[in-house]
């Protein structure tokens, strides 16, 4: 069995490991809950990446927002059952990076970029030093990064592949998601499964 990435929609995503553990990113989108969380991450506050309550949670489950990420004005990691997470920087003029993280997840050998709501962060450097296998970019060019610039944090990090995210407000643009240039740019639409 390989770990499997589910698009929600929007900016929500979950990730199921080859042990069969669960990780929901910012619930909003969709409505395929029910499985039982044993990790939950939430990016920021906005009610579009912060629906804890429609996450079905294992009574064990750990969930991680913000605040934990950034207590005491240091970016924290995390660890559940052999998951690892590393908050990262993300701001941009519409969220304040006091109040915005990203996640570096690793689980069966790859690690997973969930950038939340973000432009490119200085270089991206604390994103590029954990070797990302999947670099998942919001890309709606409104209140995050266009496409281009999408494309462009994409090489900075240097991550494997690219699946933009995010593409439209209050909905999906496929077109958006594929002016997003990155020889491993892999489309995923909403209620779509990838094989990591």
């Amino acid at each position: 069995m390989k770990p499997k990435f589910f698009y929600l929609g929007h900016g929500s995503l979950r990730f199921e490991t080859t042990r069969g553990q669960l990780i929901y990113v910012d619930p909003y989108a969709g409505e395929d809950y029910g499985p039982e969380a044993d990790l939950l991450l939430v990016t920021h506050g906005h009610y579009d990446h912060s629906a804890v309550e429609l996450v079905t949670k294992k009574p064990d489950c750990l969930t991680v927002t913000w605040a934990e990420a950034l207590a005491g004005g240091s970016y924290h990691t995390f660890q559940k059952d052999g998951i690892t997470v590393a908050a990262v920087p993300a701001c941009n003029k519409n969220h304040d990076i006091a109040q915005c993280v990203g996640y570096v997840v690793g689980f069966d050998g790859i690690r997973v970029y969930c950038a939340g709501d973000t432009s490119i962060v200085g270089d991206m450097d604390e994103a590029a030093r954990y070797r990302v296998d999947y670099a998942f970019l919001p890309t709606d060019g409104v209140y995050n990064m266009s496409p281009e610039e999408a494309s462009r944090c994409a090489e900075l990090i240097g991550c494997r592949h690219v699946v933009p995210i995010h593409t439209l407000v209050g909905g999906y643009d496929r077109a958006m998601a594929q002016r997003v240039q990155h020889p491993g740019r892999i489309i995923v639409e909403p209620g779509e499964t990838l094989e990591l």
